[in-house]
């Protein structure tokens, strides 16, 4: 899975589950305060990366995720 791929995924989860505004979904965007996601949506993230990627982010690796971006990178390193 090449890291377009992921990207989409994860903004298409982050607007449907999330309700995130499509228009905010910017590699640079902080998760917590340009999505609105607290830290109940982030455990909920995390289920949602395990379903759709088949891989486990572990609470340290989740914790130092920013903004978006990192989160890709989180996600790519995992499915690669």
């Amino acid at each position: 899975m090449d890291r377009k791929e992921i990207e989409e995924k994860v903004n298409q989860f982050l607007v449907e589950e999330f309700e995130v505004d499509e228009n905010a979904l910017a590699p640079e965007a902080r998760i917590k305060q340009d999505l609105g996601i607290d830290s109940l949506d982030v455990v909920d993230i995390v289920v949602e990366v395990e379903k759709v990627f088949g891989c486990r982010l572990k609470a340290e690796e989740i914790k130092g995720v920013v903004v978006l971006s990192q989160l890709y990178d989180l996600i790519e390193t995992k499915v690669a």
